[in-house]
């Protein structure tokens, strides 16, 4: 922890900023401190697909650093963000020394690739209705405080819910008025307030 510590580099970034781009070197592993961040991958006709959500305590660029290539996505802020950065030869000097570090982060990418093959059966077969149930639901249980007593509300483009779900943004827009018509979501221009995560969950599971 002490090698760690002293080594890190923490960097502010604004919303909308690139933390690390697809395609580059992997230099470091990242460690969000505060803030939300997209994880995102192009397809071949450059389309962004959210392939992941980050939160203070999450760390990202963990297996293209173990597997020695290039980063396999971007990460972006959603909002402002405090994200260290331990270089790459300090992460390998505790990878190597440390059992615990090292089991902790295999099994952190154990699950994330559990959580990859999942998402990749639910954008293949789930209607799109039941993918943004799953996805404003992905959004309050990953980034609402336990101790928040109000309805969750967040700040997300019409864009970027449209790339987590896999489909256009008309399409996200269209459900979106509908879940607001039913009384289970409310909008106030990018913030979606989720009113009843029971209804979500219940048209969410239709196809699971």
């Amino acid at each position: 922890m002490d090698l760690i510590s002293n080594n890190k580099v923490s960097h502010w970034f604004q919303k909308g900023e690139r933390i690390f781009l697809e395609g580059s070197p992997a230099t470091g592993l990242y460690c969000v401190n505060k803030g939300k961040i997209k994880i995102t991958k192009s397809s071949s006709d450059g389309k962004e697909q959210i392939v992941r959500l980050a939160k203070a305590g999450d760390v990202l660029g963990f297996r293209s650093l173990l597997a020695g290539t290039k980063y396999s996505t971007s990460a972006v802020a959603l909002d402002d963000c405090v994200v260290c950065c331990i270089p790459r030869a300090d992460f390998f000097r505790v990878w190597q020394s440390n059992l615990q570090f090292s089991t902790s982060l295999m099994q952190m990418m154990a699950k994330a690739l559990g959580d990859a093959e999942v998402q990749m059966l639910h954008l293949a077969y789930n209607p799109v209705r039941e993918r943004l149930a799953e996805a404003l639901l992905l959004l309050y249980h990953t980034f609402r405080k336990e101790e928040d007593e109000q309805p969750f509300a967040i700040c997300i483009s019409r864009e970027d819910l449209a790339s987590l779900v896999g489909t256009a943004k008309e399409t996200a827009t269209r459900l979106l008025s509908e879940f607001k018509g039913e009384g289970i979501i409310a909008t106030r221009g990018s913030e979606v307030t989720i009113l009843k995560a029971d209804s979500l969950s219940h048209i969410a599971s239709l196809y699971a």
